[in-house]
């Protein structure tokens, strides 16, 4: 069995890291060690991950420097053949690893497997609804604009894959090999980046699985939350793809933009900010017209003036249906995906 090593940053997560780093001991794929990257946490968070006594798991220090330097740090250190990688909010279900595995191994031009998630509230309760993504035939469009690697907690990838994207800097004193950006203007947005760069600069392919094995943790103190945040660093992503391929970006840095706007005018409806979200899918339409075609950006437009113009309780009793039958129908789009593939 190929071995794997399972990344997480910890930073002032004292009240999830515990359920985190159960989950991935609790995986039926056994072969893994599990690297807690402490990123100068100051809380109870790496006293809580001393409590462990698995001899699989090693906790690794540094100074505190961001999430994508504790992934770094992590990739330095990893041993394993294909590296996993969890946010410490996050959890993974149990059959999260072997599938992804199993997707690699059976595949040997993918360098970046992924699967689906479903969303679960603060409390790790499900919120019935799913991150449904497209899975195959991933192009550039798809990554500039409807990012299908939906967060940090869901990619598996070959080491190969770094070493051919690494580079050197010497950012703390000493020459080093980088792979994940260290850019604190690219948070929350360098898995963006550097999937990009996989994409843009090396021949390896990005695919999918259909199960939604991640549960991703809505939080709505953390960085998702924090929509001006998330706009800059995206086009801050932006940025840095354009230093090595103008052509792209003179292509699709306006387009990218939009799609960009839309997505968090839809985060701004889940986060009852009626203004916020009609201003945002307002930008979306004037930086690429032609978004306003598609249904998504339709639906978003309806979601964002119904929140800003209805009365709060009428609002909420039609949202509540919209979600029943969106998580309906993406639990049954899943399910026909995974028995496909099973026939």
């Amino acid at each position: 069995m190929k071995k794997v090593s399972v990344i997480i940053p910890v930073y002032k997560v004292d009240k999830y890291i515990a359920a985190t780093v159960q989950s991935v001991l609790e995986q039926t794929y056994t072969n893994f060690e599990l690297l807690l990257i402490d990123d100068g946490s100051p809380d109870r968070s790496i006293e809580i991950c001393q409590e462990f006594t698995d001899p699989r798991i090693r906790i690794i220090r540094q100074d505190n420097r961001g999430v994508a330097a504790a992934r770094n740090t992590g990739i330095r250190h990893a041993q394993g053949e294909y590296l996993a990688f969890l946010d410490a909010d996050d959890l993974w279900l149990k059959e999260k690893l072997v599938k992804h595995v199993e997707h690699l191994d059976n595949s040997p031009a993918i360098g970046v497997s992924f699967c689906r998630s479903a969303f679960i509230d603060e409390g790790g309760n499900p919120l019935g609804i799913y991150q449904i993504t497209k899975l195959k035939g991933i192009t550039l469009r798809d990554l500039f604009c409807r990012h299908p690697i939906g967060n940090g907690s869901v990619p598996v990838i070959r080491r190969e894959v770094f070493e051919d994207i690494k580079f050197q800097d010497n950012l703390y004193g000493v020459a080093e090999d980088f792979y994940f950006d260290e850019d604190r203007e690219l948070h929350p947005s360098e898995d963006v980046e550097i999937t990009l760069r996989i994409a843009i600069k090396t021949e390896w392919k990005i695919e999918g699985v259909p199960e939604p094995l991640t549960l991703y943790r809505v939080n709505p103190y953390g960085y998702s939350a924090q929509l001006v945040k998330k706009l800059n660093s995206w086009k801050r992503m932006l940025e840095k793809t354009r230093s090595y391929a103008p052509e792209l970006m003179r292509e699709w840095e306006n387009i990218s933009i939009a799609y960009q706007l839309r997505h968090l005018a839809r985060r701004a409806v889940t986060l009852q900010s009626g203004s916020t979200s009609v201003n945002l899918v307002n930008q979306a339409i004037s930086s690429y017209w032609r978004i306003l075609l598609e249904p998504r950006t339709l639906i978003t437009l309806g979601a964002a003036y119904s929140l800003w113009l209805l009365p709060q309780s009428l609002y909420r009793q039609i949202e509540a249906i919209a979600l029943k039958i969106t998580g309906a129908n993406q639990k049954r789009r899943i399910l026909q995906q995974e028995s496909a593939l099973q026939s």
